[in-house]
Parts: C-alpha cells; structure tokens; sequence
C-alpha cells in the first residue's frame, strides 16, 4: 500500500511538473513536444513551427505591440480581445456613434474601419545566435563593458542577417543573457476595424470582474489585415485588399470538456520566474503596496466622476481600464504568493541549490551568488520604493504631471544636444500633443493629483524628495499647479512659442513645470544613479544566477522568462479550488450572465437582444445541450501579451481567445503553482454565436472554416 501510495504521488507531481513554463516554439522537439503528447496533442512540432511550409505560428501575429491575434480566415480576418481593440473602438466613437455601448460591425468590406498606427507582425523565422552575440565579451572587465559590446555585436548582426527588404530582424535576450535569439519579422501597418460586441458584452463584468473566476465576458473584438498587391506591408491605401495569409486557424464548434489537452500561443509580455527569495520578498512587502495604494487613490476619482457624467465615461474608459488592470493583478499577486507560500519554497530551492553548488565544487563560480543577492536588494530597497513612486505619480498616473515631464525633458534636451535638437522636439510637442489635450479633463485630473501628490509628500522616502515638498499641503498645491498654463492646448503652445530662451524664461515661471523639475531633478540625483548602479550588479548576478541553474540542472524544465517574443503553453481544461470548501468548475454559461445582470448597471448591464435570444434559448448550432457557453479555464501558463492568443485544441483547431487569469494564479509571473494557476479564455463558441445569432454578421461566419474534430 505504501509503494501504491507513493507511485500515486509520483505520478500527480510528474502530471503537474507538465503544466506550466512557455516555450520557445522553434525549440519544441525532445521533451515539449513528448510532454504535450502525453497531454493529448495529436499534432507534430514541426505542426506548430516550420520554415520551409506554413504551420501555426503563420496564423499568430503579435496585436499592436502588446497583445496576440489569430488569422480566422483566408482574407485575413483577425481575432482579438476586445480589450486589446479597446482603444481602436474609442477612438471611432462618439456619444452620437456610441461604439463601446452599441457594439460596431462592418456588414461590408468597404464599412472596415482604419486605424492609423495600428500594427500587427509575424514572425517569419526564429534563430538561435548567442555565439554571436556573445563573441568577444567574456575577457572584458567590467559590466558596463560587456553589455556595450553585447549591444554592438547585435546591432551589426541585426544589420547583416539575411532579409527580405520589407522584413525586419530583432534580437531578443533569453535566460538573463545566457541565450539570444533573432526573429525574422513582417510588420502589416492597414489594420481596420470589422466588428466589436458592445463592451456590456465585451467588458462584462468590468473591473469587479476582471481577474477573477467564473467570469461571462465576451472578451474579442474582430479585424482584417490589408496588404499591397503583392501581399506585402503597405501604409493604409484604398487601393490595398485583404491580407492573404499562409495559413489560418479552422474553428471547432465542438467545444470542450475537463482534461481536454489546450494550447496557448502568443506573445507573453513578462515574467521574472527565477528571482531570488528576497526579491519576492521586496515585491510583497514593499513595491507592490506602494503602487496599489496609489492606484487605487486614482481609480476612485476616476470613477466617482465616469458614473456621473457620460461624456467623462467615454473619455476614460480606455484610461481607467489601463490603470485598473494591473493594480488588480498586483493585489492578486501579492495574495497568491502568500497563499502559495512562494517566499519559504523559493528559500527551501535556495538551500538545495546551494548544496548543488557544494557539491559540484563551483564555490569559487557561484559560491556567493545568494548573500550577494541579500546584500544588493537590502540595498537597493529605498531606492526601489522612491522610483516606484516617481514613476506611479509623476509619469503615469497624473496627466499634467506626465505631460509636463516632457517639457522637463525638453529643457535637458537643449542642455545636452543644442538648439537645433530642442527645437526639433519643441515643435513634435506642440503639434503632437493635440490628441492628448482632446481627452484631457483637467478637472479629473486635478483631484487625481491632490491624491497623489498627497502619498508622494507623505509614503515616499522623505531622505529622497525636494525641499519644496517637504512639508507641502497637497490641497494647495493642487490650486497652485492646475492654473498651469500646460493645463490646456491653447497654454501648451503659448508656453513653446519663442526661442529656447523665452520658451525656458516661459517654462520656468510655470507652476506645474517648476514643480516637476523639482520633484525630477531629486530623483535624477538623489535616487536613479544609485538605483542604477545597483541594479546593474542585481542585473549581472541574475545573468549568472540563470548559468548556474542551467548548468547544474540540465535535465529540469528551465523555460526561458517571457519578454514579448513567440511562445507556446500547454496544459489542460481545469477547474482549481482556491480555498477550504471552494471548488470552481471549468466551465461558465450564460446563465451566469444572467444572473449577474443589473439592468443599467456600468458593468453588469446586458443588451435586450442577447436577454432574448437567452429566453428563447435561441443559440444555434453553437449552444450545447440547451446552453450557451461562454468561457473557459486551463492549466496554460499565460501573462500580459497573451491577451488574445488563441487556445488551440489537439489538433490545431481555434477552441477558444485566451484573455485573462484567476486573481489567486496572477503570482504566475513569478511563481507557477500548478494547483491554483488558471488561465481564461473566451469559449470560441460564444464568439461565434454573438457574431452570428446577436449580431447578425454572417458575412463573416461565411470567411471561416468551422469544423467539428471530435466526430469520427
């Protein structure tokens, strides 16, 4: 019984060592591609990456720099969340063509909408090429050295790599510097909107929601790719047509069921999987804290002002969504690595890892690699906490602060690169920032500040701040600053007319300026050169931290952290217990929808279409067994920048739109725990039915290829 017991355990702690990691696609032959098989994959990896003949990865662009779409059809119609083509919906609408609250759908090719500087980019080919990269940097002596020749080496290689002209090369660092990789990579610039549900269907849920499961969001928005007549990247042009891709995505109307083998491909933004305990450490008890509190002093202006006026509504919708995300997800983090327990298990993987050293005989390599780590993060800690707060307050949070960094900037510019560079980026000012003052409210802003500034006086490390902050009311200051004349577009241009000398004479005499340079010129001096020097040695240890792992554990799973390239994630649809007594299934419908329906309501309102089409269990042939399915959870180990990659059955067919993760799992992005890490995903099903049955766009459902893989 004891043996029985014991292979038992094994068998679990082997099944869930298969979960987790992302994997470079080029690199999925040996283990990954064994390990996806036992998962059920009924695919071969040259399925999934190929150069020589289309596969998978021809069908998964990256979406605009900061999320992954899928290629549904031969005419190049693209699939995305809904929250990635947010911005693209704003900026359309209207409180006369109310895009976010009526949904938009094109019936027609020519009613495509486009969107300037929207972009999406394939990767061509994938090639290893750290000993190029690496040549020559081993005998330098210093850190500062290495990483100019590192940047020297790859900018010639980038620049000699074989390419077709409208192709580009990027070279991408893996393993903190112990690998790189070059992608070969098409950029298409005609992106045009075709089709978004409303956002009481697209965002359903909203904020209460976001980050947490069961969730009924139809996250997804629809687009086209418009190329030139040889099919290649152009700028917009009537006289461009559809995109013809290599090979596009099949959609399963089968659905899915728990076990079922899933695969996630995209571009995951970040991860930090292999820090140190003590950086975790810092994470959890000191920087998350500060930018959740401030975060969440922001969102509640916000909001206080979005639910009394619509016009404000519409303006900040896509801003507070922006800021709402990630301060959610740093308190899920915070949570799930507490729960998990990550800080004590990282220390337990220290103590081995240590031995491992020991045993070796690498003291003299990697002998003091962890007290060098306490050592530079203790150090560091204050001057992490100060940057947290200048870049939270002044440069992201705080519009007329962040804008008015840029005329500080500006200042440095003329100090540093002359006149004729000053007035270069003077003028890319005054003509750029149109767009920005079009969405600016100064009188949201304005009580944004008063909250902020409020922390920056009081929460962050007083050794740090400018005299004139000291012992600052916030309230006054508020007043002083927002009679800024770079509080309106009008004042901005005012404020940059003239020559380098009046505009400084006219920028020094500027509240909101003289305050920004005060609280910036402290920081550039008091804490970003320190911070800089200590983090480069924190970067150098990591860099040789990850030489160590790779070296004395060669045969574990070592995935190399995400940082925005291609990947690929496999698991299993699973549902997870989060807590005593607590057990989520895999599955949503809507009639959870329905159930959290509050008519009116900013987040849980539903369209009367949809409420009908439920009463009528009018769902097509994509409802299953008298249900309307909406969303789905899996064991796929997933970030930012996964927003919108397809989830992908065992035999290469669309079964779902990745969009998010369960609150307790959002600590994947530095500790994986196969127990309570889940990914969510949008039920292809469901899209296709808002499509056809709500939307009544069957010009689209006609370009796609449904098939159902689960019938013999």
């Amino acid at each position: 019984m004891k043996n029985l017991k014991l292979l038992l355990l094994l068998f679990i702690v082997s099944a869930q060592a298969q979960q987790g990691g992302m994997w470079i696609p080029s690199l999925l032959n040996g283990m990954n591609e064994k390990e996806m098989k036992s998962l059920g994959m009924k695919m071969s990896a040259s399925d999934i990456y190929d150069v020589n003949k289309s596969s998978l990865k021809d069908a998964v662009p990256q979406f605009n720099g900061g999320c992954t779409s899928e290629v549904i059809s031969p005419k190049g119609l693209l699939l995305t969340n809904h929250h990635c083509g947010f911005d693209a919906i704003q900026n359309h609408s209207s409180v006369e063509h109310d895009y976010l609250t009526d949904g938009f759908w094109a019936y027609k090719m020519e009613d495509e909408l486009p969107n300037e500087g929207m972009v999406v980019t394939f990767i061509v080919k994938i090639e290893d090429v750290t000993k190029q990269v690496l040549s020559g940097v081993d005998a330098l002596p210093s850190e500062k050295d290495k990483q100019a020749k590192i940047q020297e080496n790859i900018t010639a290689l980038s620049a000699s790599f074989p390419k077709e002209s409208w192709q580009e090369n990027k070279i991408r660092t893996f393993y903190e510097g112990n690998q790189y990789m070059l992608f070969v990579t098409e950029t298409y610039k005609d992106i045009r909107l075709v089709g978004a549900p409303p956002s009481s269907i697209g965002k359903f849920g909203s904020d209460t929601d976001n980050w947490v499961w069961p969730r009924h969001t139809g996250d997804f928005s629809l687009f086209r790719i418009y190329a030139d007549k040889n099919n290649r990247p152009a700028n917009y042009s009537k006289d461009n047509v559809p995109y013809v891709p290599k090979t596009f995505l099949p959609v399963s109307l089968d659905g899915v069921k728990d076990d079922d083998f899933t695969m996630v491909f995209g571009y995951p933004g970040r991860t930090t999987e292999y820090l140190p305990a003590v950086a975790i450490a810092q994470i959890v008890n000191e920087l998350n804290p500060a930018k959740i509190e401030i975060r969440d002093r922001a969102l509640k202006v916000e909001d206080g002002f979005m639910r009394k006026d619509n016009a404000v509504k519409i303006q900040y919708a896509s801003k507070y969504a922006s800021v709402a995300n990630y301060w959610k997800k740093w308190i899920g983090e915070s949570q799930g690595l507490k729960k998990s327990n990550a800080i004590a298990i990282k220390r337990k993987q220290e103590a081995a890892f240590q031995e491992k050293i020991n045993k070796a005989g690498k003291q003299a390599e990697y002998g003091n690699l962890l007290s060098d780590f306490e050592k530079n993060y203790t150090e560091i800690a204050p001057y992490a906490v100060a940057r947290e707060y200048f870049t939270e307050v002044v440069l992201r949070n705080t519009e007329l602060l962040s804008t008015t960094y840029k005329l500080y900037q500006l200042e440095q510019i003329l100090n540093t690169k002359g006149e004729q560079a000053f007035n270069d980026r003077k003028q890319n000012l005054s003509d750029g920032l149109g767009d920005f003052y079009k969405e600016f409210n100064k009188e949201v802003d304005e009580k944004v500040f008063e909250q902020l500034i409020d922390l920056y006086i009081t929460k962050s490390p007083k050794q740090f701040l400018p005299a004139s902050l000291q012992n600052a009311n916030a309230k006054k200051l508020a007043a002083e600053v927002y009679q800024s004349k770079a509080s309106n577009y009008t004042g901005l241009k005012e404020l940059l007319s003239g020559d380098s000398k009046t505009v400084l004479a006219n920028l020094n005499n500027d509240a909101a300026f003289k305050l920004v340079k005060d609280i910036a010129d402290a920081y550039f001096k008091n804490v970003a050169p320190k911070y800089d020097e200590l983090n480069l040695k924190i970067t150098a240890l990591q860099r040789t931290y990850m030489k160590a792992q790779l070296e004395l554990n060669k045969d574990s799973r070592l995935f190399p952290d995400a940082n925005s390239t291609l990947r690929v994630t496999y698991g299993k649809v699973k549902g997870y217990e989060p807590r005593d007594a607590t057990v989520f299934t895999s599955m949503t419908y809507l009639d959870g929808a329905m159930e959290k329906y509050i008519p009116g309501d900013y987040e849980f309102d539903v369209p009367k279409k949809l409420i009908d089409l439920y009463n009528n269990k009018d769902y097509g042939q994509y409802g299953e067994k008298g249900k309307m399915p909406v969303c789905f959870i899996g064991t796929n180990h997933t970030t930012g920048g996964n927003s919108g990659s397809p989830a992908i059955d065992a035999k290469g067919n669309l079964i779902g739109l990745n969009f998010d993760r369960v609150w307790e799992g959002t600590m994947s992005d530095i500790y994986y725990d196969p127990a309570i890490c889940r990914n969510v995903m949008v039920d292809i099903r469901y899209v296709l039915f808002i499509m056809d049955k709500f939307a009544g766009a069957k010009n689209l459902i006609d370009e796609l290829k449904l098939v159902h893989p689960k019938r013999k």
